[in-house]
Order: C-alpha cells, then sequence, then structure tokens
C-alpha cells in the first residue's frame, strides 16, 4: 500500500514537472522544476528505504526464528542427556543390586 502511494506521488509529481516546465518560463519555471525534483527526489529514496527496510525486518524475522529452533533443539538436548544420566545411575543401582 506505501509502495503504490509513493509510487503515484513519484508519478504525479514528474507528470506536474512536465506541465510546469512546458507552460512555465524563466525563474518560476525553474523554482518549481527545482521544487518537483526535489519532492521527486524524497519519494523515490523514500520509496526506495521501505523496500529495504521490509527486506530487513524479514531477514531478522528468520534469524530469530533459527534463534528460537537452535535453542528449542539444545533444550532438547540437554534434557535428553540428563535422561541417559538419570538412566545410567539407575542401571548401576540396578546391577549393584543383583
Amino acid at each position: 500500500m506505501k509502495n503504490l502511494f509513493f509510487i503515484l506521488l513519484t508519478i504525479a509529481l514528474c507528470t506536474s514537472a512536465a506541465y510546469v516546465f512546458l507552460n512555465l518560463s524563466g525563474k518560476p519555471a525553474c523554482a518549481a522544476v527545482f521544487i518537483i525534483g526535489i519532492l521527486t527526489g524524497i519519494s523515490i529514496m523514500n520509496l526506495t528505504i521501505n523496500v529495504k527496510n521490509e527486506k530487513i525486518n524479514s531477514y531478522k524475522r528468520e534469524l530469530e526464528k533459527e534463534s528460537i529452533v537452535s535453542t528449542e533443539n539444545s533444550s532438547r538436548v540437554k534434557v535428553l542427556e540428563s535422561k541417559i544420566e538419570v538412566l545410567e545411575k539407575a542401571l548401576e543401582n540396578a546391577l549393584r543390586n543383583k
């Protein structure tokens, strides 16, 4: 939605720049083209920054998911190691009692 807004804003600014350039002459035309150019540049940069921020946020989410999975796997390993220790102790006690 944001991207569409900025694309439409850029198109509108470029169109208005062309209109101003064709209908005005002299200093007012230069000032109008300059201002419209700055606004167009700002909107294009804003669009680019938004796209990059979306990519960065999706990459952060992927890293968080991987971190959660690795933490979950390490906790499973710890639980299994503790179960193995308990079973080994139980086996040793059972062998001593026979």
